[in-house]
């Protein structure tokens, strides 16, 4: 078995678990430009010591390319961590982050994240520079 085999995709609109990337369509060469990242868009997630989304990864394949490049990895490790499994404790971390990024060419952005009860899941956004 293969990991590629485990990962689930969806649309975000109607599955609380794909990944959704909120980045342009198109760019211009080496501008500088914020990728949004998230989970649970439409459909909340939920953020306890039981059910959470751990890490959200995005990737970048260029035109032609076969090899991903890593460009972002997002932890979230306040789940509301408690001794009292009746009381939440004080911090949980929401499935959201971004980051700032460049292209020289275009290509397709992939994320992917992983709930420790549903596993992984993977959404992708081409992203055309010119």
């Amino acid at each position: 078995m293969a990991l590629g085999e485990l990962v689930k995709t969806g649309d975000w609109k109607g599955e609380k678990h794909v990944p959704v990337i909120a980045a342009p369509e198109k760019t211009a060469s080496g501008e500088a430009f914020e990728v949004k990242l998230c989970v649970g868009h439409e459909i909340a997630h939920p953020n306890t010591p039981a059910h959470y989304i751990k890490w959200i990864k995005l990737f970048f394949v260029p035109e032609g390319g076969k090899t991903p490049v890593e460009v972002a990895n997002l932890t979230f490790d306040a789940h509301a961590d408690t001794a009292d499994a009746a009381k939440p404790g004080p911090a949980i971390a929401e499935p959201f982050g971004s980051v700032k990024l460049k292209l020289t060419v275009g290509g397709t952005l992939i994320a992917q994240s992983y709930c420790n009860i549903h596993g992984l899941w993977e959404n992708s956004q081409s992203v055309v520079v010119g």
